[in-house]
């Protein structure tokens, strides 16, 4: 299975860190290449609320979906959240493709 990967990168509140490393593991052994978060804000990473440090990681996870070929949505329990939504609407209107974990 050598060749070109889809390029996915994860949305999705941080809250959901276990649902993250799962659908990383899981995209990435179906042949894709996965972008994640850097940090997990909701799941005790503390640097995220620094001053200036969230706008600064909402801001990189755009260039993350600038990247990619489309974003997978981890949407548990149909959850989600402002800035999830701001990138589903961000990925939608650069025209990548959008997949949920959970039916939306």
């Amino acid at each position: 299975m050598v060749g070109k990967y889809p390029v996915i990168t994860l949305c999705g509140s941080t809250r959901f860190k276990e649902q993250f490393l799962e659908a990383q593991k899981r995209l990435t052994l179906a042949g894709n290449i996965v972008i994640s978060v850097g940090l997990f804000g909701h799941s005790g990473d503390d640097e995220v609320w620094t001053d200036g440090i969230k706008e600064m990681l909402d801001d990189m996870h755009k260039r993350k979906i600038d990247m990619a070929d489309g974003i997978y949505v981890i949407n548990v329990g149909g959850y989600i959240g402002q800035s999830t939504r701001s990138e589903i609407e961000y990925a939608r209107s650069h025209g990548k493709t959008i997949e949920y974990l959970e039916e939306a």
